[in-house]
Parts: structure tokens; sequence; C-alpha cells
């Protein structure tokens, strides 16, 4: 079975507000139009989420708002994972290996530096020294379960971001 993961960065915060907790730091306005912006992008590619699960943290649910309404699909179906605030490259693997063998397109909404490390991981030919905000990189491959995605042949598919034509 084709299998398609799409590791999103949020889109630019707002520090406007010195004394907020990172956790709580809302997207700027720039940010909102890069979310849309890149929703766009990804709908033009008939790109579709079976599943989108995104950081708990309020800069990755209004990114996550944003690009799932350009795309239709139903915030309700957002899983929210407070392990993806700031986690470690294993923890993204631990995460699709609970993915249902039946979804096949998966977005994942979280940070740096974690996103960054793991997004390099996906292929020896992809290499970037850091994921934009609202970067978009894509990675596909065939198998018949998600946790046979670290050795199954893996190519990226997808590689943009806010601004980049």
């Amino acid at each position: 079975m084709q299998r398609r993961l799409v590791m999103i960065r949020h889109a630019k915060s707002s520090w406007a507000n010195p004394l907020q907790s990172d956790f709580d730091r809302p997207l700027n306005d720039r940010g909102k139009g890069e979310a849309v912006e890149m929703g766009e992008k990804l709908k033009k590619l008939g790109l579709m989420p079976d599943l989108i699960i995104c950081s708990k943290a309020k800069r990755t649910r209004q990114t996550a708002k944003r690009i799932a309404g350009v795309l239709g699909y139903d915030l309700e179906n957002v899983l929210f994972e407070e392990k993806l605030y700031h986690c470690i490259p294993s923890v993204f693997e631990e995460l699709l290996f609970e993915v249902s063998d039946k979804i096949k397109t998966v977005f994942i909404i979280a940070h740096n530096p974690g996103i960054t490390e793991f997004t390099n991981q996906l292929s020896a030919d992809f290499n970037i020294d850091n994921m934009p905000t609202c970067g978009v990189a894509g990675v596909e491959f065939k198998a018949e379960e998600w946790n046979t995605m670290p050795v199954a042949k893996r190519s990226v598919f997808l590689f943009d971001y806010p601004g980049k034509d």
C-alpha cells in the first residue's frame, strides 16, 4: 500500500508578549496567512490527510485549524498530542507506529528542532538545515503497516514553504 507522511512545522508565531509561556504563544498575522497559503498549496497538489496529528501548543493548533479549514478536514478529527511539543525525532516514529494501517496519508504538525531532525531521517537524498515556519516536507513509501516505515524505501516528493516560489 502506498503511504504518505507530510511533516509540517507550525507557522510564524508572535513574540509580542515576552512574558507569555512558549506553549501558549499564538500565531502572528504573517503566520495566519502562511498557514492558509500552505493549506492552499497542499489542496492544489491534491494532498488530503486521512489523519492530522498535532502538538497541543497554541501555535500548532492554530496552524492545524487553518490548514484543515482550507482542506475541508474536520478539526474534530485532529489528534492533539502533548508529547509532540518540542519532542525528539523518535517520538514522531512512536506516534506513527500507533496509526491504524487503514490510514494512507498522515500530516504531523509540530516544532523545531525535532521536526527538522526527523525530516532529515526520512530519506538519504534529503537534508535541510532548518525546517522553515510553515514548511512542509512529504515522503512516500510502500508498506502494509506504518510500523515498517523505518525499513521501507522512502522518497521525498515534496518540500515547500511560504514564499518559496
